[in-house]
C-alpha cells in the first residue's frame, strides 16, 4: 500500500509535465499559424469587373450565360486559384450564380479573364421584368461577390458593385 502511495505523486507530476509541453506545443503551433497568416501575399484586394456576357443553352425554364471577369491582382505575389464562384445580385436581389472548376494565376500587378457559366432561374427574371416595369428604368443598380478557391488558406474573395445607367432605348429616358 505504501508503494501505490509513493507512485501516486510520480504519475501526477508526469501527468503534469505532458499537460505543460502539450500547452506549450499548442502555443507554439497557434503562433506559427498566425505568422504564417501575416505573411499571406494579399495585402490588396483584386479588382474584378465584368467584361463580357454570352448566352448559352439553358435547361427548361432557365437563362445560362457565359460571364466573363477581368481579375485586376495589385499585389507584388501571384494568386494562384482553383475553382471560382460568383453571385450577382441586380436592384438588390440576387439574379445569378455559378461556378467554375477552372485553374490558373493571376500574375503579379497583372490581370487575367476567368469565364464562369451562371445560371439565372425563371422566378428571378420574372421578379427582375416586374420590378423593371414598376421601378425607375433609367438605372440599374448591381453587386458581384464571389471567391477565387485557393490553393492554401481558403483563397481570395471579392465583391464589386455599381450602376448601370441604361440608353434611352432600353427604358432610359431621352434627354430634353
Amino acid at each position: 500500500m505504501q508503494t501505490l502511495m509513493q507512485s501516486v505523486p510520480d504519475a501526477s507530476s508526469t501527468v503534469s509535465r505532458i499537460v505543460s509541453r502539450l500547452a506549450l506545443l499548442a502555443f507554439l503551433s497557434f503562433t506559427a499559424l498566425l505568422s504564417a497568416c501575416a505573411g499571406l501575399p494579399f495585402g490588396q484586394p483584386v479588382n474584378v469587373n465584368v467584361v463580357g456576357l454570352e448566352p448559352l443553352a439553358g435547361q427548361g425554364m432557365e437563362g445560362r450565360f457565359l460571364v466573363k471577369l477581368r481579375v485586376q491582382n495589385p499585389n507584388e505575389q501571384a494568386i494562384d486559384y482553383d475553382g471560382v464562384s460568383i453571385e450577382l445580385d441586380v436592384r438588390g436581389s440576387q439574379l445569378a450564380s455559378g461556378v467554375s472548376d477552372v485553374r490558373g494565376s493571376v500574375p503579379r500587378f497583372g490581370e487575367s479573364v476567368i469565364e464562369v457559366p451562371v445560371s439565372v432561374p425563371v422566378s428571378a427574371i420574372v421578379r427582375q421584368a416586374l420590378g423593371f416595369a414598376t421601378g425607375d428604368r433609367s438605372r440599374v443598380d448591381y453587386r458581384l461577390r464571389g471567391r477565387l478557391a485557393g490553393t492554401a488558406f481558403g483563397g481570395v474573395s471579392f465583391s464589386s458593385s455599381g450602376e448601370l445607367t441604361l440608353p434611352a432605348g432600353l427604358g432610359g429616358t431621352a434627354p430634353q
